[in-house]
């Protein structure tokens, strides 16, 4: 398999990534009724673009824009960890601050006990992060060869 081949489907993996993660969170507002909170509002901040960014990376074939995707997942999955820590950890919950009219520290769902919303999103941001970084060396090493 070429190298660029590979590095396609990374990119093709990461947008895959980002659409469910996007869609999965329009799911749990739009049909479930889940009113997110304002640091789920930040994680979509950091989640929603990457859908367009990959998709058009995709179809120019600009792999450099993994850097880019990478910035965006570091960020967004630093501020889902945070919020994940809030609900999970009593310390964070004791000291959390108001987070807007619905608590950051609420639980929609906890699948399996820890499961939870910005659980998924980490989870996401977490493969796109290392999606990203996996192209970022295939052109590395496309560029060295």
């Amino acid at each position: 398999m070429k190298k660029e081949t590979r590095a396609e489907n990374l990119l093709l993996a990461a947008w895959v990534t980002a659409l469910v993660a996007t869609l999965g969170s329009l799911y749990f507002s739009e049909v479930l009724g889940f009113i997110p909170c304002d640091l789920c509002w930040f994680q979509r901040i950091f989640m929603y673009p990457q859908v367009i960014i990959l998709g058009i990376a995709i179809v120019r074939k600009e792999f450099s824009t993994a850097r880019y995707s990478l910035a965006l997942s570091v960020i967004g999955g630093l501020i889902s960890l945070y919020h994940y820590a809030l609900q999970k950890i009593p310390f964070f919950q004791h000291y959390a601050i108001q987070c807007g009219r619905i608590p950051c520290t609420g639980q929609y769902m906890n699948w399996l006990g820890f499961i939870t919303i910005p659980f998924l999103a980490l989870t996401a941001f977490l493969i796109i992060a290392l999606l990203s970084v996996a192209v970022m060396r295939q052109q590395k090493r496309r560029n060295n060869v």
